[in-house]
């Protein structure tokens, strides 16, 4: 039988890895990547279930949708996290907390 790649697995799996690299940086960049990447592994999941034996890279489409949840889940925590210290403490204080954690970053 004549075996497809699974359109969207390589994208999802790329978009997975970059939503959780990008959360170092930027949380609220993370989240649009992991749902992007999330959205499409599922797309390629529910086109593999309509005939299993047609497609060859189901694994990646599988590794991609748990990296995409990964990034999307705390990528959505990260920015829940950073609203809240900006609601409380301001856009001053969480620079001071930044700088200060900055100072003892480079203490050690």
């Amino acid at each position: 039988m004549n075996e497809q790649k699974l359109p969207n697995a390589t994208a999802s799996l790329v978009l997975g890895i970059i939503s959780i690299v990008c959360l170092c940086c930027f949380g609220p960049f993370s989240v649009i990547t992991g749902g992007i990447g999330f959205f499409l592994a599922r797309k390629d999941e529910a086109l593999y279930q309509q005939n299993p034996s047609s497609w060859s890279n189901f694994q990646n489409v599988k590794t991609g949708k748990i990296l995409s949840l990964i990034g999307l889940i705390l990528g959505v925590l990260s920015t829940a996290w950073l609203i809240y210290n900006l609601a409380t403490i301001g856009v001053d204080g969480y620079k001071q907390m930044v700088e200060e954690a900055m100072k003892g970053a480079q203490a050690k």
